[in-house]
Order: structure tokens, then C-alpha cells, then sequence
């Protein structure tokens, strides 16, 4: 999709400091990052959101877990913890409506639901 800066970055049109690639997925960092560690995990096909979701999507949703896991060991963040975040709509807080993941940790995250 043109407009959408995800897959505008996944087609190396758009900048982005990418940490992971493969057939499937792309991970780079978040350019507003909430922690010292905030990568986003995005499938490379285009889908909405969580909504979207098919079953023909699971293998691709495990995918982008094993990816977040792989890239919090390799940020540091498998000792201390992380949280992996994925927002659906804009009452949740997506902003970018093409699915992904939030990899975030390097500090310690309240938990707290108001």
C-alpha cells in the first residue's frame, strides 16, 4: 500500500534502521521509542490489524514472536525482561494501521489498567 509507512519501509522506500528481514517479517526501531529498547516486528504482507487475522496467518504470527524473542536476547533484555505489545484500533492505541508487534524493555514498565 503507497500510503502506508510500514510497507513503504519494508520496500526500502521510506528510512528506517532495520534490524531484522526475511521473507516474512521486518524489525527496526521504533523512531518514537518508549524504553531504551523499542523495536517493532511487522509482517511484510499487509494487514490492518489484529482484526484482520486469518487462520491462514498463524505461522506468521508465531513467526513475528520468535523474532521478538530472538531480538530481545540479542538486545540484552532476556535476564531483565520485556513486554511484547500488540495494539488493535485507536481507542488501544494503534497509530500505524498495519499490524505489528511492540518489542520494548531496558527499564523497568509499571503494570498498571486505570
Amino acid at each position: 500500500m503507497k500510503d502506508c509507512i510500514f510497507c513503504r519501509i519494508i520496500s526500502s522506500e521510506a528510512p528506517a534502521t532495520i534490524v531484522f528481514a526475511d521473507e516474512f517479517v521486518t524489525a527496526f526501531f521504533d523512531i518514537h521509542p518508549i524504553t531504551p529498547v523499542h523495536i517493532l516486528v511487522v509482517p511484510n504482507e499487509h494487514i490492518e490489524s489484529v482484526n484482520e487475522v486469518e487462520e491462514k496467518h498463524a505461522a506468521l504470527l508465531g513467526h513475528m514472536i520468535v523474532v521478538a524473542r530472538q531480538l530481545a536476547f540479542a538486545n540484552g533484555l532476556d535476564q531483565r525482561g520485556y513486554r511484547l505489545v500488540i495494539n488493535t484500533g485507536p481507542e488501544a492505541g494503534q497509530s500505524v494501521f498495519h499490524l505489528h508487534l511492540h518489542l520494548i524493555g531496558g527499564r523497568r514498565m509499571p503494570f498498571r489498567f486505570q
